[in-house]
């Protein structure tokens, strides 16, 4: 569930309530009452402004700009749900949770992280050689658990553990450094090659189902994995064919030209803002295209991919 998007560490939910501070032309109308007093509507978009409008006004300006050149369909976004609900499994929702999301603005995250990967990948090429050789490698998958520990003699304990039969998530829960363990208890769902570093994948992969394996040892410290379950994807080449090529074009692209060519947008746009306590919420924006770019990040609230990924 990585994702490409601008550095940004608010919830993609705050597009959603931004956007509802335009619904209506009157913006006195209470949306709340009590005995202790009403909120209206512009009470809550004056706080919502002093806290996070900054950065609200940002996402909702980055979503109109790309909107107007890309087109992200309602079925791209319920597939990109689709793939990260069977990555993660039963964890799903817990996961989308411990981030700050419901299923529906998780759903908003996605698309405007679709539209930016469109903006980014627009001028990056993949030959068909390239296309094949990684079909080849996603081909088959595994479907993995893993306990990542600091040192080797940890691990063995581990081992022990799991093999005279301890639960697996619980072992994980009280052993494993990595903090997405307290919500998966491990699971890794299902992978192909290349999407693990070098170590734990030649050591995943060549694994017997259900068999514990012995340290191995990674970047990321010392995995004890257990392999679930293998199978043969029973897509053909030319149905994976799209899915791969962006694939390997975000594995290619230059995330620093992002900013960049946002800002751009943005100028084009000939944005004016009224209101006097937002006048400079897109200056980095609007001056980035005059200075080198910075390098683009990824939005580490809505990032749980694992410590064993790439």
């Amino acid at each position: 569930m990585k994702k490409t998007v601008l550095s940004f560490t608010l919830a993609a939910s705050v597009l959603a309530l931004g956007a509802c501070s335009n619904d209506s032309a009157d913006n006195s109308e209470v949306i709340a009452t009590s005995k202790v007093g009403d909120i209206t509507q512009n009470d809550l978009y004056e706080e919502m402004k002093s806290s996070i409008g900054d950065q609200a006004f940002q996402l909702l300006m980055i979503e109109k700009v790309l909107d107007s050149k890309y087109d992200v369909t309602k079925k791209e976004v319920d597939a990109q749900l689709k793939a990260d609900k069977e990555q993660l499994g039963e964890n799903f929702e817990a996961m989308i949770a411990q981030q700050g999301y419901t299923e529906e603005s998780y759903k908003k995250y996605l698309e405007l992280n679709l539209l930016q990967e469109k903006a980014l990948i627009e001028d990056v090429d993949v030959t068909e050689e390239e296309v094949k050789a990684e079909y080849e490698n996603i081909k088959n998958e595994i479907n993995a658990r893993h306990v990542l520990v600091a040192d080797e003699a940890t691990a063995k304990k581990v081992k022990s553990e799991l093999e005279s039969g301890k639960d697996f998530a619980e072992v994980a829960k009280e052993y494993s450094t990595e903090p997405a363990a307290q919500q998966s208890g491990g699971e890794l769902g299902w992978f192909g090659k290349g999407a693990m570093v070098p170590e734990f994948e030649e050591a995943a992969f060549a694994l017997e189902k259900n068999v514990i394996s012995d340290p191995v040892q990674s970047q990321h410290g010392f995995h004890i994995i257990e392999v679930t379950d293998k199978r043969t994807i029973e897509e053909s080449y030319e149905d994976k064919k799209a899915e791969l090529e962006k694939q390997l074009k975000l594995e290619k692209a230059d995330t620093s030209t992002l900013l960049t060519k946002v800002s751009k947008m943005m100028k084009d746009a000939d944005i004016k803002i009224k209101d006097e306590d937002l006048k400079t919420a897109l200056d980095q924006f609007l001056n980035a295209s005059d200075a080198p770019a910075e390098e683009g990040t990824t939005e580490e609230e809505a990032d749980t991919t694992t410590d064993s990924e790439k």
